[in-house]
């Protein structure tokens, strides 16, 4: 399944959050994320980049393969996304499942969100350890998020289809670098 997913970076927080009132969207709920990215042994999905993440939303637990793909040359413009998601009842026994299977945990990271729905649309502001929020729209087709980009005053032609790992690498930071990625804690390798 393709991710139809855009991200917007640089974005003034509190004024994109007028915008969203202006519009009328309706807020969702404020989320607090855990996750843990895993890799194979012998670093086979890395080389396709792809990778396995589990993540704790609060009210579920998630499991996904990720897979990038259309990798070119501009770090924030792949062709797209491959997600392939199921829920978990457990995150500490998923965890170990993976373990267990042979997967090397990568790292582990917290990020918080805000959820918005708007003309069917999901819009999230992501917050992150070390590096500025952005937005992120999700939806059922390229075309609704470009007009609503447009609606929000996001310019589409600014927009970015790529991993939250693309970002951070935009900011000068490798998170494969670090075995912890929290608000309160960042621990290098």
């Amino acid at each position: 399944m393709e991710e139809i997913e855009a991200k917007f970076l640089d974005i003034n927080v509190e004024e994109f959050k007028k915008l969203l009132e202006r519009e009328e969207a309706i807020f969702i709920d404020s989320f607090e994320y855990k996750r843990k990215t895993y890799d194979s042994k012998d670093k086979t999905l890395a080389e396709k980049n792809a990778w396995v993440r589990l993540r704790d939303e609060g009210e579920k637990v998630t499991m996904t393969y990720k897979e990038r793909f259309g990798v070119g040359a501009n770090s924030l413009q792949d062709a797209g996304m491959k997600e392939i998601e199921i829920v978990v009842s457990d995150f500490n026994l998923a965890d170990k499942f993976l373990t267990e299977l042979g997967f090397i945990e990568k790292f582990y990271e917290e990020n918080k969100r805000e959820r918005y729905i708007i003309d069917n649309v999901e819009v999230d502001i992501d917050s992150w350890p070390m590096i500025p929020s952005y937005v992120e729209l999700e939806g059922n087709s390229w075309d609704s998020l470009k007009k609503l980009a447009n609606k929000l005053d996001l310019n589409w032609d600014n927009h970015s289809r790529c991993s939250t790992m693309q970002v951070y690498e935009k900011y000068g930071i490798n998170e494969n670098d670090y075995g912890v990625i929290t608000f309160e804690e960042q621990i290098k390798k």
